[in-house]
């Protein structure tokens, strides 16, 4: 899909995944690190606990089908070997702080007049202006400025962080998208333009529409462990299982009421429901909880039903169960469990990757969309600390790369 085209890719952990995602999709990837290596191979946890550039499990979960070199862009010599690599590339993603490629001389007020057909692409915490551009970052400050926050951890506690980060992935999967609308544009015009993606307004699309309910009027939404509270009741999304838990989507209306009533028919079949329980209007039952037509209690008293079943299963006699009535019920698995899971060996999920220098292979999440025409293909692992210098710089460009190493330009 875009295997005629070259990517530029300057990021850090702030953007790794947005060139990786243009990379799944065919494109010439070029990670440009620091000489030693970008900050974001320092991240753990390490291939069997031994810290290394090259074995960040981090690193490596965001940088597959790309090439590395390395290139000091604080030094002159080295921003002028970079600006002939940005004269035949069609994209560029960065992630430093606003400001910071401008006073390198290479922003994209500079580049895009020598390359008028340049996607320039910038993942910041806040985007390039506005009052909070400056602002300390972490993913704990833009999971609460965004809003998901809000909904993470107990009513009766303050929010707690998800264990891993999430705030970049969302920014570099919107930015992956950003350019990908910059390019059809492209082919249109012929002109490239820059793309400003603010981390913060990637993760407001996660709150799912509820960071707009004061905006619109709407009932606040509120966290709870496992569920929310919406409009003084409470929605309760995760169930016991006989062996951990499960995720059950017991929600009304037009779209979802109907798998409702498939619950409630099992509820009952099962023997822990009446008939009268399980022929209530589950199409109209939100709004019959918030106008007081059916009590709280009897919404609670439902869910203690939903519970009393599902608790005597275990997760896979579950999922079996939801696949054979169409219920919207899904195991909440653990790490082993997701790399053992038969669904994902059925669909040939996990791509195994071989890493040469560690005589060993590893499996890869697989790719993030299937398609028939012109499917992602893994082609590279990734890549080591400037494994490609000689490749690219000595190759491409004709330059001494032993030299350009001596005198800390690679």
């Amino acid at each position: 899909m875009l295997s005629p085209y070259r990517v530029l890719d300057l990021t850090n952990h702030r953007g790794l995944l947005c060139g990786q995602m243009l990379g799944d999709l065919g494109a010439d990837v070029i990670q440009v690190e620091p000489p030693g290596g970008s900050p974001a191979r320092r991240i753990g946890p390490f291939l069997d606990d031994v810290p290394h550039p090259d074995r960040s499990l981090a690193w490596w979960a965001q940088t597959r089908n790309k090439r590395s070199v390395t290139l000091a862009l604080d030094n002159a010599e080295g921003r002028v070997l970079f600006r002939r690599l940005v004269a035949s590339a069609h994209f560029l993603i960065e992630s430093d702080d606003p400001g910071t490629m401008a006073a390198r001389g290479l922003g994209p007020e500079t580049l895009l007049p020598e390359n008028p057909h340049l996607v320039y692409v910038s993942i910041t915490p806040f985007g390039q202006s506005g009052p909070k551009a400056a602002f300390a970052d972490s993913d704990l400050i833009l999971l609460a400025a965004g809003g998901p926050l809000l909904l993470m951890g107990d009513a009766d506690r303050p929010p707690v962080r998800l264990p891993v980060p999430q705030a970049y992935l969302h920014a570099g999967a919107e930015a992956a998208v950003g350019a990908m609308i910059a390019h059809h544009e492209r082919q249109r015009s012929g002109r490239g333009q820059h793309v400003d993606v603010s981390a913060q307004q990637a993760v407001a699309l996660a709150t799912q529409s509820y960071i707009l309910c004061a905006a619109v009027g709407a009932p606040q939404v509120l966290r709870i462990a496992g569920g929310i509270r919406h409009g003084g009741f409470t929605l309760r999304f995760v169930f016991p299982a006989r062996d951990g838990h499960v995720a059950v989507a017991f929600l009304f209306g037009s779209a979802i009421g109907p798998f409702a009533r498939r619950l409630m028919e099992w509820v009952h079949d099962e023997g822990f429901c009446d008939a009268a329980t399980r022929d209530k209007d589950w199409i109209r039952y939100g709004e019959l909880l918030l106008s007081g037509v059916e009590p709280l209690a009897e919404f609670e008293r439902v869910k203690a039903c939903i519970e009393a079943c599902t608790r005597i299963r275990t997760k896979a006699e579950l999922l079996a169960l939801a696949l054979a009535r169409g219920l919207l019920i899904a195991p909440v698995s653990t790490l082993d469990e997701v790399l053992a899971s038969p669904q994902l060996a059925a669909r040939d999920y996990w791509q195994w990757l071989e890493y040469p220098e560690l005589g060993r292979t590893f499996p890869h999440p697989g790719p993030f969309a299937r398609f028939g025409a012109s499917p992602i293909r893994y082609r590279r692992r990734p890549p080591t600390v400037g494994e490609h210098n000689a490749e690219i710089i000595g190759g491409e460009l004709g330059l001494d790369v032993d030299d350009l190493g001596r005198r800390g330009i690679v």
